[in-house]
């Protein structure tokens, strides 16, 4: 069964840095995408950046010199790092980790909050 633990999150000053951190087990496919999605109350949930099993990335233009993807070497363990935190930051995060069969898990969210 695969889980996906999230921690981090938090609430900063704008222009502060927070991380959020995921963990997967009990994945057992070679090739995976981790996202991070946002969700603001009310509105669709967003892709704000990715990474595949290959190591590439993927970054929405609005965190994009912000936020950055770091990995654990040997392991399912993801860290995204954000910087330059800005009011519109604020959200919930999840991550969502897929394989390439179309199946996908998501974590219990973490709520992000920029104050101004």
């Amino acid at each position: 069964q695969v889980q996906l633990a999230e921690s981090g999150g938090g609430l900063v000053q704008v222009g502060g840095s927070l991380s959020h951190h995921c963990a997967a087990s009990g994945f057992s496919w070679n090739n995976y995408i981790m996202g991070w999605y946002r969700q603001v109350l009310g509105q669709e949930r967003e892709l704000v950046a990715a990474i595949r099993s290959g190591g590439s990335t993927y970054y929405a233009d609005s965190v994009t010199g912000r936020f950055a993807i770091l990995k654990d070497n040997g392991d399912l363990t993801f860290n995204l790092r954000m910087n330059s935190l800005k009011p519109e930051d604020t959200a919930v995060y999840y991550c969502n980790l897929r394989n390439d069969h179309g199946d996908e898990w998501w974590g219990q969210g973490a709520q992000v909050t920029v104050s101004s």
